[in-house]
């Protein structure tokens, strides 16, 4: 099969954390996380991860190497995220550049106090100017 969108299993997370080299460096915690993967004839293509904070949830790490841009992998691992954990709320900080592709899947802009505090820790070294990191909060309701 050329495509297959699934969770991972946390004896997995290396896969992601090996594509992640190319996305800030980011590493999965098993005890917190839920990290989803699009598989491109065995290699994974896609990610978006799914972190439990004692607040909130966040989606973050929607990540596609540069060489499966183009084919929709973001979207669909995103889409496969939301189908599982998206009963609950969600936020995310999305980047300026991104705002319409996350609009498109049901999240909103809100303000910076309106993030649950955990989650907006995250990003305490913008001292309270978000945008000007280029970190846009947003929320998408559970349903």
């Amino acid at each position: 099969m050329a495509e297959v969108i699934r969770e991972l299993k946390p004896e997995e997370f290396p896969l992601a954390e090996t594509l992640w080299r190319e996305y800030r460096g980011q590493k999965a915690d098993g005890a917190t996380e839920r990290i989803f993967g699009l598989f491109d004839h065995d290699v994974l293509a896609a990610t978006a991860r799914c972190t439990r904070h004692t607040d909130g949830l966040e989606m973050d790490c929607v990540f596609t190497p540069e060489r499966y841009r183009g084919k929709g992998y973001a979207r669909r691992v995103v889409i496969a995220l939301l189908q599982t954990c998206g009963k609950e709320t969600i936020y995310i900080h999305s980047t300026l550049p991104l705002i319409q592709f996350y609009s498109s899947l049901g999240f909103e802009r809100i303000g910076e106090k309106e993030m649950p505090q955990t989650i907006r820790d995250r990003f305490i070294f913008c001292f309270g100017e978000m945008e000007g990191c280029n970190a846009i909060p947003m929320i998408r309701k559970g349903r």
